[in-house]
């Protein structure tokens, strides 16, 4: 089936009281593994571009790969430029075939963020392609973006309904307690401010950051609200330890199928447990 929106998947998502979850897409054996573990888990899934992907498969394998993957899938499945860092970024994402642009406009001020998303949203939904916003500041870095932990600042929920109002994103990025990369403790996510926040805000909210994130607390996040959630690091973590394995065991080898097989086995798995997680198993 063709792409779908990442709007159309989690409307049905917050409807539901799951969360879809959305994978970082750097080359073909993640794609095969995250599509993969869809099909096996009869899930609606997001595949995502972030800055660091684009840059190394380039934009148009990762929007002709993912082409390919939804049009040969029997469930459904999004593609999302993930922190997008400009108006024109997001252009050239919507022509290339994205069915999703995520504009992130979280480090400016409030009142420019808010000029930029909507921007952004106008031709978007012109043309039929959702868009997620962020407000606030996630922690840690996602591959060229770097957010200190000082810098961190949760999301207000009252700066939210506004922010959602004028803007008008499909979807919304909430800084509740995560962050990107890998986490030195267990994070501390306020669930307290995400009620606050699904009560002022009516459209789909988003976790970022979620890899090591304790499966109580993901559960409790899609129960008040969350129906898009990310995940990079783990998959990264899954792949590398699989290769390393492979080589340790067998030095000499050679055959990059046979290096990099077991690594997309070993994501898919990760993929599978994540969907059950979240919720959206038997959803597609």
């Amino acid at each position: 089936m063709a792409l779908v929106t990442v709007a159309e998947l989690t409307r049905a998502a917050a409807e539901g009281g799951y969360a879809v979850g959305a994978f970082n897409l750097n080359n073909m054996e993640i794609l095969q593994a995250v599509i993969a573990a869809a099909e096996e888990e009869r899930s609606p899934v997001i595949l995502q571009a972030s800055q660091g992907g684009l840059k190394y498969a380039g934009i148009d394998y990762i929007a002709a790969m993912a082409r390919v993957a939804a049009e040969n899938a029997s469930v459904p499945v999004a593609l999302n430029l993930d922190h997008g860092t400009s108006f024109e970024q997001a252009m050239v994402c919507i022509r290339k075939g994205f069915s999703a642009v995520m504009i992130d406009g979280s480090q400016l001020p409030f009142e420019e963020n808010i000029a930029l998303v909507k921007r952004v949203a106008d031709v978007a939904h012109a043309v039929g392609v959702s868009v997620e916003a962020e407000l606030g500041k996630i922690g840690g870095t996602e591959d060229d973006i770097v957010v200190a932990e000082q810098d961190a600042t949760m999301t207000n929920p009252d700066e939210a309904a506004e922010f959602v109002e004028r803007a008008q994103p499909d979807l919304l990025a909430v800084a509740i307690g995560t962050a990107h990369g890998v986490y030195k403790g267990e994070p501390r996510i306020d669930f307290k401010r995400l009620e606050e926040i699904k009560k002022r805000v009516d459209i789909p909210l988003v976790l970022h950051g979620a890899s090591g994130v304790p499966d109580e607390a993901i559960r409790k996040a899609c129960q008040l609200g969350i129906s898009k959630i990310n995940i990079d690091t783990e998959l990264r973590v899954a792949f590398t330890q699989a290769v390393r394995n492979v080589l340790e065991a067998a030095p000499n080898e050679i055959d990059p199928r046979k290096i990099l097989g077991p690594a997309r086995e070993a994501m898919q798995k990760v993929v599978q447990e994540k969907m059950r997680l979240f919720g959206s198993s038997g959803r597609a």
